[in-house]
């Protein structure tokens, strides 16, 4: 089958047919050149405005580049043509195959982009023998494409959370999509600040805002502030998970603190080699965890008191009614106030304060977790790792959308990948 038999086949172009096709070879690899012509009854079309006129001049020819074939690279090669538009001027036509100026066809940017969800974006520039900045500029096209024709309606539950993405406490704000069936990154920001999260429902608008019925999120203020005030309607849930998190912050902050203690007194380190066996849940121990913190529970220490009540706070989330629930937590925090380890008491306070928030997680009957949010963020730091090398805000968005987006795509007439 000849050649242009197959790109008419998989790549037609109206408007335009394939010419002559050649064998080039250079110093650094071998190329099929294939030429395009336009049809001689067919007028250009303004790149501008997108209208249909005379033609005025020829610019000298250039050349595109397409999907490799047989491990060759493939250039289409066309002379385009200036239109004297009655709108616009004089302007170089808009072709078929690629987009403005770009030296690659559409084509060829989208079998990239599909490629750069897979392997690090280095890795499909050498392979398929092309620069990273080809590749960063294929995602940027789906990315963009994407997200101009995503929809955002029925969206019923979300999570709000951040991530670091560079030292020094820089951080990005995400909002996921967490419903059953549809899990999706729908906004990054720089910072972790209201306005971060501000933009978010500014591009959701009121109507689709009204529409949530959960949200998910951290104790971060910032954030708690604008939910309350951008989709006051919705059940505003503050997960176990960060709950559970800043409990054992707490037991390390009180451990550390006591084993260094002990060392000065001359006392037995019975503390040391104990992190993870206080932090961890029983059941997830290892053997030799268990029997370490078998022996830690014989002493009475500051560390083994907070460890108790930590677990004694377990038996919060075995509750069904949010009543019941709220006279567990009001007892629970005030023994811990009486218990004299400061950082735990810390977090006590900040439970009585978010009270409300955290009594949604009954009234959501657990419909609805952090799990999904820890999970994306997880996705969204290996896809960070996998871009290493980012310089600015920008390459680690287009990256995270393009990765955790599920963006939809154009129909093509044939799929390359």
């Amino acid at each position: 089958m000849l050649l242009k038999t197959i790109l008419n086949r998989v790549q037609r172009h109206k408007s335009f047919v394939y010419g002559a096709v050649r064998f080039a070879e250079d110093e650094s690899q071998p190329a099929l050149e294939i030429e395009i012509q336009a049809r001689a009854n067919g007028q250009p079309m303004c790149s501008g405005c997108g209208r249909r006129g005379p033609g005025y001049d020829r610019l000298p020819e250039r050349r595109f580049e397409f999907v490799p074939l047989w491990g060759m690279a493939v250039f289409f090669l066309y002379a385009p043509r200036r239109v004297d538009c009655c709108r616009c001027g004089v302007t170089v036509e808009q072709v078929a195959w690629a987009h403005s100026k770009s030296p690659m066809t559409t084509t060829y940017q989208w079998f990239l982009a599909a490629w750069a969800k897979r392997l690090p974006w280095q890795e499909v520039a050498e392979v398929f023998r092309t620069s990273w900045n080809s590749v960063y500029r294929a995602v940027t096209l789906a990315v963009l494409w994407g997200i101009a024709n995503r929809s955002l309606d029925d969206i019923e539950a979300i999570g709000v959370d951040e991530i670091q993405w560079r030292k020094g406490h820089k951080y990005l704000t995400l909002v996921y999509q967490i419903e059953q069936g549809c899990k999706r990154l729908l906004w990054v920001e720089l910072e972790r600040t209201e306005n971060s999260l501000r933009c978010f429902f500014e591009m959701l608008g009121e109507q689709r805002s009204a529409a949530l019925r959960f949200i998910c999120s951290d104790m971060w203020q910032q954030y708690l502030t604008v939910i309350a005030e951008k989709a006051k309607q919705a059940i505003h849930v503050l997960d176990r998970f960060h709950i559970m998190v800043n409990l054992n912050k707490a037991i390390d902050e009180i451990r550390a603190e006591e084993a260094r203690r002990l060392k000065a007194a001359g006392h037995e380190q019975v503390l040391k080699h104990s992190r993870w066996c206080l932090l961890k849940r029983p059941e997830n121990c290892t053997e030799k965890e268990r029997v370490k913190l078998a022996e830690i529970l014989k002493y009475n220490l500051r560390t083994v008191r907070a460890y108790l009540h930590r677990e004694d706070f377990q038996q919060f989330w075995e509750y069904r009614s949010p009543t019941w629930a709220d006279s567990f937590l009001d007892s629970w925090c005030r023994r811990v106030m009486r218990s004299r380890l400061e950082p735990l008491k810390k977090q006590a306070r900040s439970l009585r304060k978010h009270r409300d928030l955290i009594l949604n997680w009954f009234r959501a009957k657990g419909t609805i977790s952090a799990g999904v949010v820890e999970g994306l963020n997880y996705n969204a730091k290996l896809t960070m790792k996998k871009a290493y090398g980012f310089r600015t805000a920008q390459g680690i968005k287009m990256a995270l959308y393009h990765r955790l987006g599920a963006l939809p795509e154009p129909e093509f007439t044939h799929k390359f990948w």
